[in-house]
C-alpha cells in the first residue's frame, strides 16, 4: 500500500532548521536580554541560555540570525511559489476557529487526516509566520536602529522595539511549547514531519 507524501522533503527541511534555530535564537536572546533586562524582576538563569557570556550570546544570535532569515524567507517564497501556503493554511475563520478550539477542549476534535489541518492550527501557523517576521523586524530594529530609523519610529523608538522583540519571543516559545504538547498527544504528526508521510 503506497502512502502519499503530506509533508515534501523541503517543508520537513525548512521545519527542522527553522526549529533548531529558533531555539538557538532564544537561548541566546535570554543571555542578551539579561544584560540590560527591559522588566528586573525578569531575569534568566544562565543554565539555559546560549553563548556562556554577553558576547558569546551575540555571536550566537548574530550567527543563527542569518540562519533564521534565509530558512524563512526561502520557505515563504517556496511555500508561496507552489501554493501550499493558500492550500494548507487558507481559508480560516472565526467561526471555524472557536468550533475547533470548543471541540479540542472537550477532547472531540478529529485527526483523521494528518494532512489536514484544522482551524486552530491554521491559525496558530499564520500567527506564528506573522510572529517570526515580527521578531526579525523588531530585530533588525534594535540591532541597527540609526540604519532602519523608519522602522525604529514605527515601533515607537528603541526601547519599545525591545519590548515588541521580547513580547514577539514570548509569543514564539508559547507557540513552541504548545506545538510539543500536541505533537506528545497525537505523535503520528512527528512522524510526518519526519518522514513525510
Amino acid at each position: 500500500m503506497k502512502h502519499s507524501t503530506i509533508h515534501p522533503a523541503w517543508v520537513r527541511i525548512f521545519h527542522w532548521v527553522n526549529a533548531t534555530a529558533a531555539i538557538a535564537m532564544c537561548l541566546s536572546g535570554l543571555l542578551v536580554y539579561d544584560a540590560s533586562p527591559i522588566f528586573p524582576a525578569v531575569r534568566f538563569p544562565l543554565s539555559i541560555t546560549l553563548g556562556g557570556w554577553l558576547g558569546g550570546a551575540l555571536l550566537w544570535h548574530f550567527a543563527v540570525m542569518w540562519i533564521l532569515v534565509a530558512n524563512f524567507l526561502a520557505y515563504l517564497v517556496l511555500g508561496i511559489a507552489t501554493g501550499r501556503l493558500r492550500k494548507t493554511l487558507l481559508p480560516v475563520g472565526a467561526r471555524a476557529v472557536v468550533a475547533d478550539f470548543v471541540a479540542a477542549l472537550r477532547g472531540k476534535l478529529s485527526h483523521s487526516d494528518p494532512g489536514r489541518y484544522n482551524a486552530v492550527q491554521k491559525l496558530a501557523y499564520l500567527v506564528v509566520i506573522a510572529d517570526i517576521g515580527l521578531l526579525v523586524v523588531s530585530g533588525l530594529t534594535i540591532w541597527k536602529p540609526v540604519q532602519f530609523g523608519v522602522l525604529r519610529t514605527l515601533m515607537g523608538g528603541f526601547d519599545n522595539a525591545r519590548v515588541v522583540h521580547f513580547a514577539a519571543m514570548s509569543v514564539l516559545i508559547g507557540f513552541t511549547a504548545i506545538h510539543v504538547a500536541m505533537v506528545a498527544l497525537v505523535p503520528r504528526s512527528l512522524l510526518t514531519m519526519i518522514r513525510g508521510r
